[in-house]
């Protein structure tokens, strides 16, 4: 008799990412316009290559420090001053492959099978696999639609952690809605996370990506940094992938209490043996030097949502939140029951590929996923295509 291979049942039962199926169903089609994936299309800028290219000239193509050159290291701390105002010391950073590979680090320290994390959905499909890959139960706590905005009630979210809870997760500003969180709510978090002994994951990988000076004009989005103390149960997850343009070059960070340095070491030896340090030195060049190509990627996003809200707002059927922050519209469509079904109705009669809405977890059905990150050009084209299909 012959048999499969003998796989982990958390592994086989692991469904495949929506966001993936739409993808490989219409990728390589003439003229489809892409915007499935949370990335738009303007390439890296210059100096961020220019210095990689350097680092690999210098000879920076060997094993390197584990938790990241101590040059990009203090950056990120004197990033982290500059930007949030808090005082994080490079004891507290870990470089990493990627934000997401700090979420799967992370996960891997800190989740057993059968504890429970509590997350706020709609989110990121990727978030509930790393969980379930160790035999984690997923827990969500979906947002509500109130007045054209989502919103957050902190006591459903305490209400739904019970004694196999071992984490919060939180992402904001949020992949796919753009709800962001306010410092009220992240402080009663923070304060019932102490009670109970909880960790606090909070992906801000969109933080700076805000339109309208963000919720209370500084320019950024409210951080669990402003409200924690360094000892504090809290690991703050970023990346370079979002502010930069670098989404090919898997870079991202970690903020966490000192302690857990050595682990995340000792985790990072065991998974990638660290980060290029040639790909390192281009995220320090990102540091010193990006801050106006963040700007007009800002600026660039707030046209492409400007662009896209105001073509699906006239639609009778469609139902769309202009968002504060991330670079996504989230809109519901009446009457469209299978979200992944109409993604790839889009894919075959308008040759537009979105996400759909029910690779994003409870309440995400119905909804389709567009990235607006793109030329003004490229996403006035999709809207001449979509709003037709969708009117």
């Amino acid at each position: 008799m012959t048999t499969g291979p003998d796989i982990r049942p958390a592994i086989t039962a692991l469904p495949n990412s929506l966001i993936g199926v739409v993808a490989n169903y219409g990728r390589g089609r003439d003229g489809l316009i892409p915007l499935w994936f949370g990335e738009g299309d303007v390439p890296t800028p210059g100096f961020v290559m220019d210095a990689a290219y350097q680092a690999m000239r210098d000879g920076h193509v060997f094993y390197t420090w584990q938790r990241g050159l101590p040059e990009l290291r203090d950056a990120l701390s004197a990033y982290h001053r500059r930007t949030y105002g808090a005082d994080v010391g490079t004891d507290r950073i870990t470089v990493t492959g990627s934000g997401m590979s700090a979420i799967a680090l992370s996960m891997q320290s800190l989740i057993d099978a059968g504890d429970e994390v509590v997350v706020v959905s709609p989110v990121w499909p990727n978030v509930f696999a790393s969980i379930r890959i160790m035999g984690g139960v997923v827990r969500q706590v979906p947002l509500a639609l109130e007045n054209g905005k989502w919103t957050l009630d902190p006591d459903r979210l305490f209400d739904a952690c019970g004694p196999r809870t071992r984490m919060i997760f939180v992402n904001s500003p949020c992949n796919p809605t753009g709800w962001t969180i306010g410092t009220d709510d992240q402080r009663r978090i923070m304060e019932f996370a102490r009670e109970r002994g909880l960790w606090v994951m909070a992906d801000e990988v969109y933080s700076r990506l805000v339109y309208d000076g963000g919720l209370d004009g500084s320019g950024r989005a409210p951080s669990f940094l402003d409200v924690s103390e360094p000892e504090d149960k809290l690991l703050v997850i970023n990346s370079f992938s979002k502010n930069w343009a670098m989404t090919g070059w898997r870079l991202g960070w970690v903020v966490a209490p000192a302690e857990m340095g050595q682990i995340y070491e000792k985790m990072i030896q065991f998974n990638t043996s660290g980060v290029p340090g040639f790909v390192q030195k281009a995220g320090l060049a990102a540091l010193e030097q990006g801050e106006p190509f963040l700007e007009e990627m800002v600026e660039r996003c707030r046209t492409g949502r400007d662009i896209v809200c105001s073509a699906l707002e006239s639609l009778p059927r469609v139902r769309v939140q202009r968002p504060d922050a991330a670079f996504y519209a989230f809109f519901s469509v009446e009457g469209a029951g299978d979200s992944l079904k109409l993604a790839k109705r889009i894919v075959d009669e308008a040759l537009v590929g979105l996400a759909p809405g029910a690779a994003f977890g409870d309440g995400g059905e119905g909804y389709l996923r567009l990235c607006f990150a793109s030329s003004p050009e490229c996403l006035s084209q999709a809207m001449e295509r979509l709003v037709p299909l969708l009117r």
